[in-house]
């Protein structure tokens, strides 16, 4: 009969039939199935776009120079080492980064002990804390920017009605160090939240219990402090500075909003110099060098960090 099935007439399936049915019944088989295609859309957006800025850094690719662009090795990453620029560039990014690292800390902690205290409205001041963190860096800038306005900025106002300035001044425009210190005080008020978050959290986990025993020794607030609370934090104050120590080491658009890298050079960090070599001066070899050494000292860094998380081992309960 001509409708005679397969296994009817005895015959085996074929090498292809064998495998496609022992591939469709493996669970890795469906999941890279499932998953190929996100992998397949990172390595277009992410992957290949990183190894092709990698091969421009090893050449020279200045577009004002078409004719002599060719593959030169790590001439470039040499240029760069031995540039002034450069290593002042770095000199305003470690700042910038120590700075906001150790803002961010200090700050995140205060908020944290003072919202983990019983108090009214403080269900409303959580909620209102996290204002902050919704808004993007370069809206943020735009917000400060105007906030420091020297004519008629809503800080130079309010100071001025409160008497503690006689004249309005510059805040970013005309003094690096007030300059510096305004980024670094809008990045600390931007990252506030989910470090408070963080460190929040965290407080609410210590046992209770523990505080009680140190009552009934009758220690002090400090000493509750210094041998309960910061040492169950270690570990949560260990995560935000890595987190708060890549964020400022490859921070660009606040800077980029609020000072463009002013007054003068006090405030262009590694990443703004990169982006001036890469669009001023259409130098994108040397744009590409600047970025892949900035992301080589942030992976050591970042691995230093996260080797002394680990190496303090867990909290024990």
């Amino acid at each position: 009969m001509g409708g005679r099935s397969v296994a009817a007439s005895g015959e085996q399936p074929g090498w292809w039939s064998r495998l496609w049915l022992r591939l469709s019944e493996s669970p890795e088989f469906r999941a890279y199935v499932m998953n190929g295609p996100m992998i397949i859309a990172i390595c277009l957006v992410s992957v290949i776009p990183i190894g092709y800025s990698f091969w421009i850094s090893l050449q020279r690719y200045n577009l004002r120079q078409p004719n002599r662009i060719g593959f030169i090795g790590l001439g470039n990453y040499i240029d760069v080492l031995s540039n002034a620029e450069f290593w002042q560039s770095m000199r305003v990014t470690f700042v910038f980064t120590f700075g906001s690292v150790a803002g961010e800390i200090v700050t995140g902690l205060l908020l944290a002990l003072l919202l983990n205290e019983q108090f009214k409205g403080r269900g409303f001041l959580r909620s209102a804390m996290l204002l902050p963190w919704a808004i993007p860096g370069v809206i943020a800038g735009v917000m400060w920017k105007w906030i420091f306005n020297p004519r008629f900025g809503v800080l130079n106002g309010l100071l001025y009605q409160l008497g503690i300035i006689s004249e309005y001044r510059s805040w970013v425009g005309v003094d690096p160090a007030m300059a510096m210190g305004a980024l670094i005080f809008v990045q600390v008020w931007n990252a506030l939240p989910f470090n408070t978050i963080v460190l929040l959290a965290a407080l609410q986990a210590i046992p209770k219990d523990l505080y009680e025993a140190a009552t009934v020794d009758r220690a002090n607030g400090w000493s509750r402090f210094r041998h309960i609370t910061l040492p169950w934090l270690t570990q949560p104050i260990m995560i935000i500075m890595i987190l708060a120590t890549t964020t400022g080491l490859r921070v660009f658009d606040l800077i980029y909003v609020l000072t463009g890298g002013g007054p003068g050079d006090a405030t262009r960090v590694v990443t703004f110099t990169a982006w001036k070599k890469a669009f001023d001066a259409l130098d994108f070899g040397t744009a590409n060098a600047y970025a892949y050494i900035l992301t080589l000292m942030t992976l050591v860094i970042g691995l230093v960090y996260i080797r002394m998380l680990y190496q303090r081992g867990e909290i024990e309960q």
